[in-house]
């Protein structure tokens, strides 16, 4: 599992849906649907209709991966912060049960109000 006490996860960008389904595809389930998918250098999330799946590619070579799949239904509070003037970056804060605090920092072009909404829409 990735270790998110350690750092916030990413300096995530949006990038197409194509550009990542095929190394989460096995992962999905039935009823399942990716949403949007954000790439930080060689990590990156994706999130679901059911849960956000973060994907840290490990090693020089990268054949080694860690998925961690992050359900909605143990999510039990969020907060966003968008990007500011100084501060380029917006912010997802995710606390689980079981499992506390998670945080994904994306580029200040990211639209970090459609992310809330997505999770208000499956989480509330």
């Amino acid at each position: 599992m990735i270790d998110f006490s350690n750092a916030s996860y990413m300096k995530l960008t949006n990038v197409p849906i194509s550009k990542v389904e095929g190394a989460v595809n096995d992962l999905i389930i039935e009823n399942e649907e990716i949403i949007s998918a954000y790439k930080g250098m060689r990590d990156f999330v994706v999130f679901t209709t059911k849960r956000a799946i973060a994907v840290n590619v490990q090693g020089i070579t990268g054949k080694k991966i860690d998925y961690t799949s992050l359900p909605y239904s143990k999510i039990v509070a969020y907060s966003v912060e968008t990007a500011g003037t100084f501060d380029l970056d917006a912010e997802l804060d995710l606390w689980f049960s079981g499992l506390g605090k998670v945080r994904f920092e994306f580029r200040g072009s990211v639209d970090i109000k459609q992310i809330n909404r997505t999770i208000s829409e499956y989480v509330l």
